[in-house]
Parts: structure tokens; sequence; C-alpha cells
């Protein structure tokens, strides 16, 4: 079964962060003027994860650098079990959705600088991996 579009409540959590990160003093020299895309913004953007694709999804977010992607964040090893176990946790019911653009390989950005997410929810937990990159 296809994993259905995003709805608010994801959405409006995914907003939450993003505000926060923009009033953090360590972003916002680089987010001054920014403001958090808008929750209906939010879910225009984002494109469902089929559940058997959420862990590559997330152990890559969690590894590769969105900017130098020789570099590595975490080993490939350390983010693929803990990809593993995260979607594990929330179950083969999950529904998980991402800011990858599965067409043309993009990134549909919500921050004016280089991000990618990944975001799943089993309707009562919610989680979320998020990379923001200033170069």
């Amino acid at each position: 079964m296809e994993n259905p579009p995003i709805n608010s409540d994801p959405a409006a959590r995914i907003r939450t962060l993003l505000a926060a990160i923009a009033a953090d003093d360590a972003w916002r020299r680089y987010l001054s003027e920014y403001a958090p895309p808008s929750v209906p913004e939010i879910c225009a953007a984002l494109e469902a994860v089929e559940t058997h694709g959420a862990a590559s999804l997330l152990a890559q977010v969690a590894a590769v650098d969105l900017v130098w992607p020789s570099f590595r964040h975490l080993p490939v090893e350390t983010a693929e079990r803990a990809a593993d176990r995260v979607v594990s946790l929330l179950g083969s019911a999950a529904r998980w959705w991402t800011n990858h653009d599965a067409g043309c390989g993009a990134v549909n950005g919500l921050t004016p600088l280089f991000d990618s997410l990944l975001a799943g929810t089993d309707g009562e937990h919610f989680t979320l991996a998020l990379q923001i990159a200033d170069d």
C-alpha cells in the first residue's frame, strides 16, 4: 500500500523544529530573515516514502554530508544500525516523508540553506532526521 501524503500534524511538528532552529543563536546568522514555511507549504514540499525505503534514506541523512558527500557525519555501519532500529521501533505500519523529490533526485528545500529531511510516525510516536548545511 502506498504511503499517503503528509497531513498537518507531522508537518506542524516539522515547522516547530524549523522555528526552533531559526531561533537558535548558532543558526541565526545564517537564517536571520528566515521564517519557516507554513504547514500547507511543508505538506506540499514533502513526498511519501515507502517504509521499506525509509531506513536507507534515514541512514543517508545521518551519515552523508549534503555539501561534501565524501565526508561522513557517522560511520555508514553506525548510521545503518541506528536507522534500522528507528524504522523497526515505528513498525511496518509507520508513514514516512522526505523533501527528496524521487522523480528528479532534487531536494525541495525547507530552508534557504541546503537541507535534507526524513520524518516518520506510527500515529503516536514521531521521528525526524534533519540535516542543514550552511555551504
